[in-house]
């Protein structure tokens, strides 16, 4: 298929916002990405220390406000007020009023996570449910909030395709567009998934990093892992080292090229490939080779300026989407980027993360590279950015964005 059938014409991105470990604000955000630090800091629990990439403790203050605010809101999962949080600033930055009545795409790989572990628990010393304990657990929480919050009469989806999610709901509010049926849409992801539970799943599946933050260094190597405990795109490492972070992002899609897009979406691709194991993609990650070939189009890969890979830091994840692009891109291999170094994995909302840091950089015209590779790659002009998400279930997605 196409790049003309599946994008009939560009679409302008004229907002985006976000709430994470790297602040709640743009100006904040790009500030934080200009520098070499990590945002991963370590968490109790369940009498063992994790670690993790939280939301600062002033965005958690503005969180609280925010669940006060409403009688209606005391009862719902951080997902759900990250969403709506960073929402509110995505329309308002885009100039969107609620009578535009544009479209609501926002996705999550968990969902009410601390909510369902909390009534779960509760269910289980008393043997009965909660009133709240399903309609605030479930994934459409999310996208129908949004748009009560917002007060739009659009339509709203909410969905979970796992790590690719905030992508997918890229291109749920593209064909939306494409379609004629509306002419704006808000797409994005949240995720809010530093819990007992959802990170013992991380541990069992053995991916999650052991590192410790402070520790006696006396090799090269050690002081790597030391200083960065989730190595992303470190094609070198011997154990896996992906960490959760939590927060979400937004975009604000519109059709057509506008005066005030930040940036435009003028490819798009997917794949989803068979499966040898429940967790695992291909060692050469077919599905990214169909989805970065199809986004492309008939573009020239050389092109192709920067990609913002997915890039979990886990040994197999990291090197098979390495190898994709090594086949896709031949011996002119783009420079290569990851913010999962910096923020940990958000899961369902790290497609849009990675969005957010595609559009700074082409804003900026500055590359934000991983500061623990030894070859790196920067380019002087940036035109175009791929950016890529791959999930359980082998269902990729790349997103094509042109200054």
């Amino acid at each position: 298929m196409s790049k003309q059938k599946i994008l009939q014409k560009p679409i302008s991105i004229t907002a985006i916002a976000s709430i994470s470990s790297l602040g709640k604000s743009l100006d904040e955000v790009w500030k934080n990405y200009q520098n070499n630090q990590h945002y991963i800091t370590e968490k109790k629990l369940k009498s063992e220390l994790v670690l993790v990439a939280e939301i600062s403790e002033e965005a958690k203050q503005d969180i609280e406000v925010l669940r006060q605010s409403d009688s209606k809101y005391k009862s719902l999962d951080n997902t759900v007020l990250y969403a709506i949080y960073a929402s509110r600033q995505a329309i308002k930055n885009a100039n969107w009023k609620a009578s535009d009545n544009f479209g609501i795409n926002i996705g999550s790989s968990r969902g009410a996570t601390q909510l369902f572990e909390d009534y779960h628990k509760d269910f289980l010393k008393n043997n009965k449910s909660k009133t709240l304990s399903s309609p605030t657990t479930t994934l459409g929480n999310i996208s129908s909030w949004v748009a009560h919050d917002l007060q739009t009469k659009g339509p709203e989806i909410s969905h979970s395709i796992t790590c690719s999610t905030a992508l997918h709901a890229m291109l749920n509010g593209i064909a939306w567009i494409n379609s004629g049926m509306c002419n704006k849409f808000l797409v994005g992801g949240s995720e809010a998934p530093l819990t007992p539970f959802t990170i013992a799943q991380m541990q069992a599946l053995k991916i999650y990093s052991k590192a410790k933050l402070e520790t006696d260094c006396h090799t090269e190597r050690s002081r790597s892992a030391n200083l960065y405990p989730c190595l992303a795109l470190d094609l070198d490492k011997t154990k896996n080292t992906m960490v959760l972070g939590e927060g979400a992002s937004m975009a604000c899609l519109e059709s057509g090229k506008k005066e005030n897009a930040l940036a435009y979406i003028t490819g798009v691709g997917y794949a989803t490939e068979v499966l040898e194991h429940n967790i695992s993609i291909s060692t050469d990650a077919k599905c990214f080779q169909k989805s970065m070939r199809m986004a492309l189009g008939n573009l020239n890969p050389d092109a192709i300026d920067i990609i913002v890979m997915h890039a979990p830091g886990t040994i197999k994840g990291d090197l098979s989407e390495y190898k994709a692009i090594q086949s896709v891109f031949k011996n002119n291999c783009p420079a290569l980027t990851s913010n999962k170094w910096k923020i940990g994995h958000t899961f369902g909302a790290s497609g849009a993360l990675s969005i957010e840091l595609a559009v700074l950089m082409l804003q900026h015209q500055k590359f934000i590279g991983v500061p623990y590779l030894e070859s790196k790659k920067s380019p002087e002009k940036i035109k175009y950015i791929l950016v890529n998400a791959v999930g359980f279930g082998g269902n990729a997605v790349s997103i094509l964005l042109k200054k």
